[in-house]
């Protein structure tokens, strides 16, 4: 899982960086659909996904063509799923902290020689250290609550792709409420606890 939070850093980043400096009129579309994931229906987007990732999509071929495995119902097609699923989680805490840095922090090291480049790393980075610890506990805990498109990807195999979240279903399905209860407290107290840091660092630092 730290593999696809670093993913997650990497592709978020660059994102959310641009969407915070950027003025563009089509800023707004971008926004939109970095976001979509929070209010679509997990089996919708776990369905395209399917689509795409499967051997008759775009990505499923080339992957097929240059000789890798098979994007769906296998750990790295749940990996890829949770990546497109956990975006926004990761992306809007980023562009939050990115965009209230103070402006003339930045006018002032560019008029000293500072490229665009050096400040983000020497400036911008260290600033928003507390976004990054949010968009890392968000990712994390939107991570525990994954169903649908788990499911949908990469299905319900025991040891490879069963999560949490399909476990608890499993159980109760079973009618072993025992285990399904003492994963879902254990579940509970994770989520309550990343959630407790979150609005601990807003009250603390008084934004992200």
């Amino acid at each position: 899982m730290l593999n696809k939070y670093n993913h997650l850093l990497v592709i978020g980043t660059p994102i959310a960086w641009w969407l915070s400096q950027t003025k563009v009129r089509f800023k707004f579309l971008i926004e939109t659909m970095v976001a979509l994931p929070i209010v679509l229906p997990p089996t919708v987007l776990g369905f395209y996904l399917l689509i795409f990732l499967g051997p008759q999509g775009s990505a499923g071929k080339l992957v097929s063509y240059l000789g890798g495995p098979s994007l769906i119902f296998s750990f790295t097609g749940l990996v890829l799923g949770s990546i497109v699923y956990s975006m926004p989680f990761v992306i809007q805490p980023l562009q939050h902290a990115f965009s209230v840095i103070d402006k003339r922090a930045d006018e002032t090291a560019a008029t000293i020689g500072f490229s665009r480049l050096r400040r983000f790393f020497y400036l911008f980075l260290p600033l928003s250290k507390t976004g990054y610890l949010s968009a890392f506990v968000l990712g994390f805990a939107h991570t525990l609550g994954e169903f649908g498109i788990v499911l949908m990807i990469g299905g319900n195999i025991p040891g490879e792709t069963q999560v949490a979240s399909i476990s608890i279903y499993n159980y109760v399905e079973m009618l072993e409420y025992e285990k399904a209860h003492t994963l879902s407290l254990l579940l509970l107290l994770i989520s309550f606890t990343l959630l407790a840091i979150i609005y601990s660092l807003r009250i603390r630092f008084g934004r992200y």
